[in-house]
């Protein structure tokens, strides 16, 4: 996969963490995972159609994934994933990946994406078919959660 692919991905997920939750975002070590892999309890899959097909997901765990929303929400206490705070980090999934598409779009690569999808559940396993997946880890910063971006496509 060429990495002028995957550094959209990375430059849109650190800004919009930054600017909708007040997150500053820390790049890991990029990798590639071996399919089938076991993700984090909350998932939230996103298609991409055009030039390039396939799918990204967000995987963290639930403790991240009610932090980030809590952030999102000006710092309001969450104590469960209930639908407020699914919906608000399945749209901070939606406006990362539109301004991926929009970062993509100025380099001529044209794609749309799909709503996303939210899954939750122990040892959920991914098997993007005949993909490569390329894992974006992000550490946020000053705590101990992170989340990764797997992001599975191919040129269409």
């Amino acid at each position: 996969m060429n990495v002028e692919y995957i550094n959209p991905f990375i430059e849109a997920s650190q800004t919009v963490l930054q600017q909708m939750a007040s997150i500053n975002a820390v790049l890991g070590k990029v990798y590639i995972k071996e399919a089938p892999y076991t993700s984090d309890s909350v998932v939230i899959i996103v298609g991409l159609t055009g030039k390039m097909r396939g799918q990204v997901n967000f995987t963290m765990d639930v403790n991240t994934a009610m932090f980030v929303a809590s952030k999102m929400m000006y710092g309001m206490p969450v104590t469960e994933l209930d639908e407020i705070s699914k919906s608000a980090i399945s749209e901070l999934t939606n406006m990362i990946l539109g301004n991926t598409a929009t970062i993509l779009s100025n380099k001529g690569i044209a794609i749309e994406i799909t709503p996303p999808s939210l899954l939750m559940g122990q040892n959920i396993q991914i098997t993007p078919s005949k993909m490569k997946t390329v894992c974006v880890p992000l550490k946020i910063a000053d705590s101990e959660h992170k989340l990764e971006i797997d992001i599975s496509v191919v040129e269409g």
